[in-house]
């Protein structure tokens, strides 16, 4: 085995994901293990908290999806694999999975893939367009549930000489952690919110798009506010809309139809999430489509927060119901809104014995050093 692997990492863009954190968590943890560390991204707002001492950004555009780019990028992959002699290239989404595909055959290095989501596909192409991910060596599943989805949809791909396995995501359990906050920049972020010091926040977190379910958690607020009142607590949807500013408009018109124009606040975006969830006092992940994963449910509980999700998908495995965390029937307001109105009324000490438990499923099961540490392992067994 060479005294130093040499992984490059190929990714879209380099922003806040759950994909894009990995990739930057494992960059670093690879130079701690004496690795040789790249990523190719076409940019992204991650970029400038990377050490450049530890690892190395190359820039191209590998996030489109033009034919004629993923050629251009496969060549100019093809030599940045010879120049620096790369060990393993590791693709993170299928535009840029493509070219390192191409690239590793041409220059006969390990080729390993991350599936990150389910790429649905409607159509033959699509299907074969999201294939790339599984003709990798190694094929990296994020969940029991992406697992299940490559062997139920991609089986044909898939032969004796690939390994497919599962390694959770992980996050940093010692970014998310309550005891790191401060008290008075609570303080600070309520008043930016516009919230009263005394009152509840319900919280829900994600990009603004239909699927997660934001029409979903301000029905199920208003059944909560029917049987409790408008004064009870704050709701605070979190996300972008991302230029979805219909979607939203559709969102603010229908909190206006239940008057609760007051009580529920759109905030863009916060930088400090742990802070975030610190102010808070439920978290909501309401997906009526299953989540791949579900860093939300995983972070809420690291932070000790009491976390209601939809029980599909990822949320499945990630929150042990009624012990971490509570599960609700997905795509159903009146599920929500009793796990909400049960949670409410729940004793502080119930509560806080349920967050210590989740932070502990967290730490045993979903933190970052855990991801790293296994994807180094499997890294290794590749080389020798």
């Amino acid at each position: 085995m060479p005294s130093k692997i040499k992984v490059l990492q190929v990714i879209p863009k380099l922003g806040y994901g759950g994909a894009e954190t990995g990739c930057y968590d494992l960059a670093h943890y690879l130079y701690e293990k004496d690795c040789k560390s790249y990523i190719v991204t076409s940019g992204g707002d991650l970029i400038k908290f990377v050490d450049k001492k530890k690892v190395k950004i190359i820039r191209l555009p590998v996030h489109s999806k033009n034919p004629l780019l993923i050629f251009i990028n496969t060549m100019i992959l093809t030599f940045i694999i010879l120049l620096l002699n790369i060990d393993i290239i590791h693709a993170r989404s299928r535009a840029p999975a493509w070219s390192c595909y191409f690239a590793t055959k041409v220059t006969r290095r390990i080729f390993v893939t991350t599936f990150h989501g389910t790429y649905n596909f409607h159509n033959k192409f699509k299907k074969f367009y999201n294939s790339v991910m599984v003709r990798s060596k190694l094929i990296i599943a994020g969940s029991n549930f992406i697992f299940s989805h490559i062997k139920e949809n991609y089986s044909e791909f898939i032969n004796l000489n690939k390994k497919l396995l599962v390694i959770f995501r992980g996050i940093n359990v010692d970014y998310f952690d309550q005891s790191s906050i401060i008290e008075s920049d609570e303080i600070k972020l309520k008043n930016k919110w516009e919230i009263q010091e005394n009152k509840k926040i319900i919280l829900m977190p994600g990009r603004l798009t239909s699927w997660k379910g934001q029409e979903l958690f301000i029905e199920a607020i208003n059944l909560v506010n029917i049987e409790l009142g408008y004064e009870a607590f704050y709701a605070v949807i979190l996300g972008s809309d991302q230029g979805r500013d219909l979607y939203k408009k559709k969102l603010i018109r229908l909190s206006e139809q239940y008057r609760m124009t007051k009580q529920l606040k759109f905030i863009d975006n916060c930088k400090n999430m742990a802070l975030a969830y610190k102010v808070s006092d439920i978290i909501v992940s309401a997906s009526i489509e299953p989540e791949a994963f579900g860093r939300v449910a995983v972070e809420a509980q690291s932070m000790q927060k009491t976390i209601i999700a939809s029980n599909i998908g990822g949320s499945n495995e990630t929150i042990i119901d009624e012990k971490t965390g509570f599960l609700f029937d997905a795509g159903d307001a009146k599920s929500l809104s009793k796990k909400i109105m049960r949670v409410l009324n729940m004793d502080d000490n119930l509560l806080k014995s349920l967050g210590i438990e989740a932070r502990n499923n967290v730490i045993k099961k979903f933190n970052v050093e855990k991801m790293c540490f296994s994807t180094y392992s499997e890294y290794k067994k590749l080389i020798n």
